[in-house]
């Protein structure tokens, strides 16, 4: 069923490809200028040629069943296919008999056929390909009736009776005409086939229309008659003719620079119709997409088709494509103009893919630098593959200011081929801070901020990039020649790579500078603090030989907790809002009280009584310590419930918390931390 699906499939494809190729010569005719030929020539006097009218009609018939053919389903296309096939067997059936009956009057041998060994000859070929004819068109039109084909095989018939030349001729005509009169008889039976289709067909469309609307009618039709593949394939059609017709008339070998003008030239004349140009945008698609296929393939292998991003299909750019033929005019330009335009098109379209393989490339090359993988093998196509993804946008910019003057839809090829080099050089730079940190076996310190400060820099190289095209192009549009599409683009442009690429930077810059003053407002802990605390943080699961308190009481990294406030401004563990306060120096050491509870034999303190009662007197917003702490204690192993959408949005942080407490057996837990931990929390009476 496998290999059935798909024959069908290609038959869906390649069947219609003849009725887009037939559209296409129906749009290059010009009948105009076909009839002003007729008439300087010697078919002036033809009576078909001297009705300009009908043949306009039949222009436009032509158009019709055109389109019919492209819509009709593959059932009904695949006997119309036979139909024409069978037609065209017949007609070489009775070409062969009308050259035997030729090569016969020309021999002028009427005698028995085994007395010369040529007429013989000529018999036996002719019968022969007559009854490869008829089984062919039996087996194509799946009848037994094989007498229904056999009309041409009468002159054969005829000679080999000793019928004289004469009336052979007589009698191939006679059976050129049974022929013809078994095709109308076959026409007129099915006549009002299309009509019953056309009725079937308009009774489904108002069925899909009312149910389901217009979209779901025109993405019906797109996957039924699979539109990109279907010119995809019309468009490679057309490619192929056309170098097939340059070699065929050229006899000396094409040097390389010919050669590139030829693929230029080629791919010119292949989209100076609507029809091609959709041809041309669907094959620079389906290019972009093997090319987008092959990067994620060599980075990931199989694992790469698991994912898949619908940005990274190549629609983005053939839609670049379309909307610079249409704005700059490519069909209606001379094939020269067009080449070089086309070329710069197509410049636009590499640093669209270009930029397409860096986002695919991005973040598997930093997950790769951060997850402490030792195949060497991954590291070498993550690294190669961003060394091209260096080098060679800036050796496209760099040809390209070399053969090109500067406008603004060059200026845009090289800024986005300078913004992909830079963008690499960002991920290769973040990378090697990966592998140093890897190979010294413990953090870097300021890590963030120094992939905070890389990925700022050349994002502010991008905006300023950025900032010159739009500079440029609103002068060009205001000096130079202004037109709506030019327009519409400096706005996109301006919207998308200036605006909100300015207000995303200002509003990372403000959640960073927010995070710095709270992690500055937290009081730092002190040796003793973290020697009696002896846990790990609980975000990077690390032990900590410094660390920040958060007014409830939880140590974590500086760093880390630096990290997750850029986030959610809550405790990771408790959950509990940190807000920003301003503390004295010296109170650093008040929040291990809420965390370190009194020591509860005084004597193996060493301080007597006094402290006992010291720690009994102490209170917490006027309650005592002791119970101050169970209530703590609770807290810490019956965290208050959060409402359902909070809870959902801070599970992972709670989960590291509690997984962060698991990390620690109780037993080996300090006396200062067991009545903490969900296992040791005793209830106290207050």
């Amino acid at each position: 069923m496998l290999v059935k699906d798909k024959l069908e499939a290609v038959l869906n494809v390649g069947l219609r490809v003849p009725s887009i190729m037939l559209l296409e010569v129906l749009y290059r005719w010009d009948v105009s200028s076909f009839f002003q030929k007729i008439q300087r020539s010697s078919l002036n006097n033809n009576p078909l040629f001297q009705y300009k009218y009908l043949a306009l009609y039949l222009h436009y018939v032509g158009y019709i069943l055109s389109l019919v053919l492209l819509t009709l389903p593959r059932q009904h296309l695949v006997k119309l296919y036979l139909y024409v096939l069978t037609a065209l067997l017949l007609f070489a059936g009775h070409q062969v008999s009308r050259d035997y009956v030729r090569s016969e009057l020309d021999s002028g041998y009427e005698g028995p056929l085994y007395l010369e060994a040529l007429s013989m000859n000529r018999f036996s070929t002719a019968l022969i390909a007559q009854l490869v004819v008829c089984t062919l068109c039996s087996c194509v039109m799946q009848t037994k009736r094989i007498w229904l084909f056999s009309a041409h095989l009468l002159p054969l018939v005829a000679r080999l009776c000793l019928v004289p030349l004469e009336t052979i001729v007589f009698i191939n005509r006679f059976a050129m005409i049974f022929t013809g009169l078994e095709v109308i008889y076959f026409l007129a039976s099915n006549l009002l086939v299309p009509y019953n289709l056309a009725k079937t067909a308009y009774r489904e469309l108002v069925q899909v229309v009312e149910v389901y609307g217009l979209l779901a009618l025109g993405m019906s039709l797109w996957n039924q008659l699979v539109l990109p593949v279907l010119f995809m394939c019309f468009w490679l059609v057309l490619f192929a003719l056309q170098i097939y017709t340059y070699f065929s008339s050229r006899d000396k070998p094409t040097s390389r620079e010919r050669l590139l003008f030829l693929f230029l030239t080629s791919i010119a004349e292949c989209c100076s119709t609507p029809y091609s140009l959709l041809g041309l945008v669907f094959t620079v698609s389906f290019v972009a997409l093997g090319v987008l296929t092959l990067c994620k393939f060599y980075l990931q292998g199989y694992r790469a088709f698991m994912n898949d991003n619908t940005m990274h299909r190549g629609m983005t750019e053939g839609i670049t494509l379309l909307i610079l033929a249409v704005q700059t005019g490519l069909i209606e330009l001379q094939v020269i103009h067009r080449a070089f335009l086309l070329s710069i098109i197509l410049f636009i379209v590499v640093a669209s893919i270009l930029q397409s393989m860096l986002e695919i490339a991005d973040p598997i090359v930093l997950a790769l630098g951060a997850s402490r993988d030792k195949s060497l093998w991954k590291h070498f196509r993550a690294v190669s593959l961003c060394l091209f993804l260096l080098v060679f946008p800036a050796y496209m910019a760099y040809m390209i200011c070399q053969f090109f003057h500067m406008d603004f839809w060059l200026l845009i090829i090289i800024s986005s081929s300078i913004l992909t080099s830079l963008q690499v050089l960002g991920t290769l730079l973040i990378y090697i801070l990966f592998m140093v940190e890897e190979v010294r076996k413990e953090p870097v310190q300021n890590m963030d901020d120094v992939i905070y400060y890389v990925n700022g820099t050349y994002r502010l190289l991008e905006f300023l990039v950025a900032l010159v095209v739009v500079a440029y192009g609103v002068s060009e549009t205001v000096f130079g020649e202004w037109t709506v599409m030019g327009s519409t683009i400096i706005f996109i442009h301006s919207y998308y790579n200036v605006w909100l690429r300015a207000q995303l930077g200002w509003q990372s810059f403000l959640m960073r500078r927010d995070a710095v003053n709270k992690i500055k407002s937290l009081p730092t802990a002190s040796d003793l603090q973290l020697e009696q605390y002896n846990d790990i943080c609980a975000i990077c699961y690390q032990d900590m030989k410094s660390a920040v308190i958060t007014p409830c009481s939880h140590f974590f990294h500086a760093g880390c907790l630096k990290k997750w406030l850029y986030v959610q401004e809550t405790c990771p563990l408790c959950h509990k809002q940190l807000k920003s306060q301003s503390q004295p120096a010296n109170a650093t050491a008040a929040p291990a009280q809420d965390i370190l509870p009194a020591n509860p034999n005084p004597a193996e303190a060493g301080q007597g009584e006094p402290v006992a009662e010291e720690n009994k007197t102490m209170t917490q917003n006027g309650v005592p310590v002791e119970e101050s702490q169970a209530r703590s204690s609770s807290s810490h192993a019956n965290p208050d419930p959060e409402p359902e959408g909070q809870a959902e949005e801070a599970g992972p942080s709670q989960g590291s918390g509690e997984s962060c407490l698991r990390h620690r057996q109780p037993s080996s837990l300090p006396p200062a931390l067991k009545q903490h931990h969900p296992q040791h929390v005793q209830p106290t009476s207050s």
